[in-house]
């Protein structure tokens, strides 16, 4: 474990139980701390960069909501195709004040694709789909999980927008 204290297993704790209460199929992976996907992906064998699913917790204007972009590690999201799917003004990435507070003490790289576990609605690029696995660190910037992107789309209650 590395020292992001117990805040952040309480996340990783519901995202397991998310998990096996659902009787989803998953690899669990711990590694050394990482922050990006570039980082993350040395650590995960047989999985590549476009496997990863970023996970981004952007504010949005004019609401003033937050909300979580998904894309594959690869990707950058393109803010002018987000404020016209979303129709939005504006956007925002969050402060890493407002992303531990909003996950619960989360730091950003940790943050689980799900933002259905934070309250918060989830956007997903549907090329993510296109892998036969995804890989994600768990709320914990050492535990990554591996799971099938179906199921994820499924438990994340997550809407499929083209936003890269």
């Amino acid at each position: 474990m590395n020292n992001q204290g117990s805040l952040s297993l309480n996340t990783y704790n519901k995202l397991i139980e998310l998990l096996k209460g659902n009787n989803i199929e998953y690899l669990e992976y711990r590694h050394e701390p990482v922050r990006t996907s570039e980082e993350a992906v040395k650590t995960r064998p047989g999985i590549s960069l476009s496997q990863g699913a970023k996970a981004l917790i952007v504010k949005i204007y004019p609401s003033k909501e937050f909300i979580m972009l998904v894309v594959p590690g690869d990707k950058r999201f393109d803010s002018s195709l987000v404020k016209k799917v979303l129709n939005i003004t504006e956007l925002r990435f969050a402060t890493e004040e407002e992303v531990v507070k909003i996950t619960d003490g989360v730091l950003p790289g940790g943050v689980p694709p799900f933002g259905n576990l934070f309250n918060i609605p989830v956007f997903v690029d549907p090329k993510l789909l296109e892998n036969e696995k995804i890989a994600f660190n768990a709320g914990d910037k050492g535990i990554s999980i591996i799971m099938n992107p179906k199921d994820y789309v499924t438990l994340s209650k997550c809407n499929l927008v083209s936003i890269c």
